[in-house]
């Protein structure tokens, strides 16, 4: 409490009561796969497929990340992270010694490529005259192919701001440089010349296990490496289908890699996986491996088939993908355009300009109530997600939509309540905390994520002494009940119509 000891006027600022909740992010995407650059096992947002591009490279023959990643920000993706994984082989970082000005030979500085295998061999660092000419300065000039050329002009030898050493750890997204010579060689100007990293062994072919996807969360690699980031809201793995189709792991192999990213998705518990059929199934085929083989039952699992074709820059001609990419840049333009409670489906996925299989409606009715979404292609309507389905048997979680809106309402509310923490635990705690939470699934009804007709019949909060008796409070909890009524969407549209005439109906 303040103390007044004096005469005079005071303002004080008082707390309004409740505090309000923000919904948190739906539309998150994160890509693990093949990439030709850029960091390797580190998460990296992206925000564009500039920016992707700039940081991992373009297309890439016998890779289907740069396309699912385009297919997302064409579809109306805006955030991502990227995990790139296995490199360009298991090549070390590419390595070169920069001479000092005295004898050409010793090695005062060493650059290491940030970047391993063949992208760091091509990297090349000159020394030349700095702008400023001086007896310490020069001017220190890195390349690689396809990226912009780094220039550390007027850097120094010497301690201080302008330290080669200092600026290019800073800076540089190409090599790291460092120190390996005496104290007296660190004083010396480096040689005027250009060298290039070519001092690495050669690339060679990548070999991929079920292992460098999953990774470890302890290093951060993998799946793992996603576990220290919240925003994630889905997950896919396109590249997944492209080593399975080089041989390098079969279906066991496939099925390994999605049951982690299941398993991934159920431990975050904000995240749904988006799986990718095998190439070249047919209808039969694909609900076999559904149900027989691999009988995934997760209500954090979404199934997408058949594939779909898009034009390849590489190859100059249309060719298949999967199309988990695709279909998370929908999900994104569907929670942008209309909310996270309306079902991804019925929506054209942009850029797809035909199928792998047109399938009818009777391999459709075989498919769907297997859990498996069906990409399908109408007359004048264009190409189209034709399934809202998650991999559950729980006819509670059936629905894509329901399980993504329970996991927007969780994380806000976990989100947003973290005010209460540390609280005195009363009444008082109680009210404002079932006032924020109604004033947050109030907003969520209008916004028509809730069924019913008033707030009473969409959703209930409970947090009195009936959920905080005095056992619960003594070891220190706070237990609030809530209860919503998601909406459903309508998979199925019946008109029922009957014929009448001079005043009888004719039911049909």
């Amino acid at each position: 409490m303040p103390s007044y000891l004096s005469p005079g006027v005071y303002v004080e600022e008082v707390e309004s009561g409740s505090k309000p909740i923000e919904g948190v992010g739906t539309a998150v995407a994160a890509f693990v796969g093949l990439a030709a650059r850029g960091p390797t096992n580190a998460p990296t947002l992206v925000t564009n497929w500039t920016q992707f591009v700039s940081l991992f490279g373009d297309f890439m023959e016998g890779a289907y990340l740069a396309h699912a990643v385009y297919g997302y920000f064409q579809n109306g993706g805006g955030v991502a992270y990227v995990v790139r994984i296995g490199g360009d082989g298991p090549a070390p970082a590419a390595r070169a010694e920069i001479a000092t000005a005295k004898d050409g030979k010793l090695s005062g500085y060493r650059a290491t490529a940030l970047e391993a295998g063949q992208s760091g061999n091509q990297i090349s660092i000159e020394v030349t005259e700095a702008t400023t000419p001086g007896e310490d300065t020069f001017k220190l000039t890195v390349s690689a192919p396809g990226r912009p050329a780094e220039v550390y002009d007027n850097v120094s030898t010497k301690r201080g701001k302008n330290n080669v050493v200092t600026l290019v750890k800073e800076q540089s997204q190409l090599i790291q440089l460092e120190e390996i010579g005496s104290a007296g060689a660190m004083e010396r100007v480096p040689a005027r010349g250009k060298v290039s990293l070519g001092g690495a062994e050669n690339a060679k072919p990548v070999r991929l296990t079920a292992d460098d996807y999953v990774g470890s969360s302890a290093d951060r690699t993998g799946f793992g490496g996603l576990e220290a980031i919240d925003e994630v809201t889905m997950l896919a793995v396109p590249d997944l289908m492209a080593v399975y189709q080089k041989g390098i792991i079969d279906l066991e192999g496939v099925q390994a890699v999605q049951s982690a990213m299941i398993g991934h998705c159920e431990l975050m518990g904000d995240r749904v996986a988006i799986l990718d059929a095998p190439p070249g199934l047919n209808a039969q085929q694909v609900k076999e491996w559904r149900v027989d083989k691999v009988g995934y039952d997760s209500k954090y699992a979404s199934l997408y088939w058949p594939w779909i074709k898009v034009f390849d820059p590489i190859a100059g001609a249309a060719a298949f993908v999967p199309p988990s990419g695709h279909v998370a840049g929908v999900w994104a333009r569907n929670d942008d355009t209309r909310g996270v409670h309306k079902a991804p489906a019925n929506e054209v996925i942009r850029g797809a300009l035909s199928l792998e299989l047109v399938i009818t409606k009777g391999e459709h009715d075989q498919l769907n109530p297997n859990g498996i979404n069906c990409i399908r292609s109408f007359p004048g309507r264009g190409i189209r997600i034709w399934g809202a389905r998650t991999l559950s048997s729980d006819p509670a979680w059936r629905y894509l939509n329901v399980r993504r809106l329970f996991n927007y309402v969780e994380e806000s509310i976990l989100e947003g309540t973290q005010w209460v923490v540390f609280e005195p635990n009363d009444m008082n705690l109680w009210q404002r905390t079932k006032r924020t939470l109604n004033a947050f699934l109030l907003r969520v009804w209008r916004d028509g994520a809730l069924f019913g007709a008033t707030p009473a019949e969409a959703f209930y909060v409970k947090c009195d002494a009936e959920t905080n008796p005095p056992e619960v409070v003594d070891a220190g909890q706070l237990v609030v009940e809530i209860g919503i009524a998601p909406v459903k969407p309508a998979e199925f549209v019946v008109f029922r119509i009957a014929q009448f005439s001079g005043g009888a109906s004719l039911a049909e």
